[in-house]
């Protein structure tokens, strides 16, 4: 299955369309006030092939549904301490939803366990006392633990160094990878250079893999 790529914390036009032209699937827009990538006007450009996530901390679901409708988001991102509910009454009135986690231990698993079946997503990042954009990575190997039907997104402090790793990382509910700051010149701009070389990086691995699977067959 090819995963998605999402690339996170975007603010201004013309980077929104260069990374776009690489083919990623999902492009994220922080509305959190404190976040150094907060969105505070609409951009002169936004994404029309890639869909639009709106990334929210604790915000109303009047300031979601606003912000949704101005911006025409596909997706609202919850990387506070949204409830199920408010997950569920999101799902209900078309949106898809991604629930975030923050993850240092075995135990930070457990939360997710009353949100299956109210998201389409879940995104572990890593625990930090702000609500998530360290830049650092947590132990994936925590996600061993992870037994839900809900697909993740991984995050937390990927960059290009993060290539090797990622191909050799693999659990059946991974669906994709969340690019933010390490692939930045200044926060909310990205590098179009970097993404495209992880971008490339990951459709080499899929393609090998198909290649693998073949041969495997064909034996």
């Amino acid at each position: 299955m090819k995963r998605l790529v999402k690339v996170c914390g975007m603010t201004q036009g013309d980077n929104i369309r260069e990374v776009e032209a690489l083919g990623i699937d999902l492009m994220g827009f922080i509305f959190y006030e404190k976040s150094p990538r907060c969105v505070r006007q609409k951009p002169d450009y936004l994404p029309v092939h890639a869909q639009r996530v709106g990334v929210f901390v604790n915000a109303s679901y009047e300031e979601m549904v606003e912000k949704a409708a101005s911006f025409g988001l596909t997706h609202i991102q919850l990387h506070g301490n949204e409830s199920p509910a408010l997950c569920r009454k999101l799902k209900e009135v078309g949106f898809k939803v991604i629930k975030a986690f923050l993850i240092a231990e075995d135990c930070d698993l457990e939360s997710t366990e009353s949100y299956q079946g109210v998201c389409d997503y879940f995104l572990f990042d890593t625990k930090t006392p702000a609500f998530g954009g360290s830049g650092q990575s947590f132990d994936w190997d925590i996600l061993s633990h992870y037994t839900g039907a809900t697909p993740f997104l991984l995050s937390g402090g990927i960059g290009l160094e993060s290539v090797e790793a990622l191909k050799r990382f693999s659990h059946p509910a991974l669906a994709g990878y969340d690019l933010n700051s390490k692939f930045e010149v200044a926060p909310g701009i990205k590098e179009i250079e970097k993404v495209l070389s992880f971008f490339s990086s990951l459709q080499l691995e899929e393609k090998n893999q198909k290649k693998r699977r073949r041969l495997h067959f064909l034996r």
